[in-house]
């Protein structure tokens, strides 16, 4: 008897998982869908929200890409410009450089015009291209940092309009119920989380690029420097 009853127990035991998978499968199933209609229950401000995320996206990976292109050192280009310096092959330098196709290749390039002139005007020459060529690497990257200000206040914006559909939905009923707090809940808190997770990537991705650029600046200045030295070194 004893081992009927415990094989009837096995059998329902088996019974319930079989019943309880399917529903734990739809139950998946809904939450997927709830994740999703979240972000449509934030209401109008996921828009503008939405529209920072993809703007944010776009710059960092153009800007990305366009400062790890401009990352690519060419080891010999400084001792292949001196040999062809020192060879009086001045034409052959400038062709170097137009070739590199890099910030410091165009810098080089500039200060190669310009010899025969004073060294003072050649580091201006050098100078003035270096400040180009960083204006460019830096263009567009500033409006990660306003993204990183906005998209928080955006999410700011709609918790103060999820609180306000909470107190009209209220006084328009009367009643204090989960069904009437649940819209403006639901917005005040999505609203405010997507603002500040675009708001943090937008801060990250900033100060990636930034310190990319930085690291362009310094492999400039370095080569710069002995490009000038390398000017003055016949003359020593």
């Amino acid at each position: 008897m004893l081992l009927l009853q415990i094989g009837d127990t096995l059998n329902q035991a088996a019974d319930t998982l079989q019943q309880a998978l399917p529903q734990n499968s739809v139950i998946a199933a809904e939450q997927k869908v709830n994740i999703l209609s979240l972000l449509i229950k934030g209401g109008w401000v996921m828009l503008p929200i939405a529209l920072l995320l993809f703007l944010g996206i776009y710059i960092f990976f153009e800007r990305y890409f366009t400062i790890r292109k401009a990352a690519r050192y060419e080891a010999n280009l400084t001792m292949q410009i001196k040999q062809y310096v020192l060879a009086g092959n001045l034409d052959g330098a400038i062709a170097l450089c137009r070739n590199s196709a890099t910030p410091i290749g165009r810098m080089l390039q500039k200060g190669l015009l310009r010899i025969g002139k004073p060294i003072k005007d050649i580091e201006g020459a050098i100078e003035n291209q270096g400040k180009l060529e960083v204006s460019k690497l830096e263009k567009n990257i500033s409006i990660l940092g306003i993204i990183a200000g906005i998209a928080p206040m955006l999410g700011f914006i709609g918790t103060i309009i999820g609180v306000i559909t909470i107190f009209y939905d209220i006084s328009a009923t009367g009643e204090y119920s989960i069904d009437t707090v649940s819209s403006g809940l639901y917005q005040k808190m999505i609203t405010s989380a997507a603002g500040l997770f675009i708001g943090i990537l937008a801060y990250i991705g900033h100060h990636i690029l930034t310190m990319m650029v930085d690291k362009v600046i310094l492999q400039m200045e370095t080569d710069s420097i002995d490009f000038i030295d390398l000017l003055e070194e016949p003359t020593k």
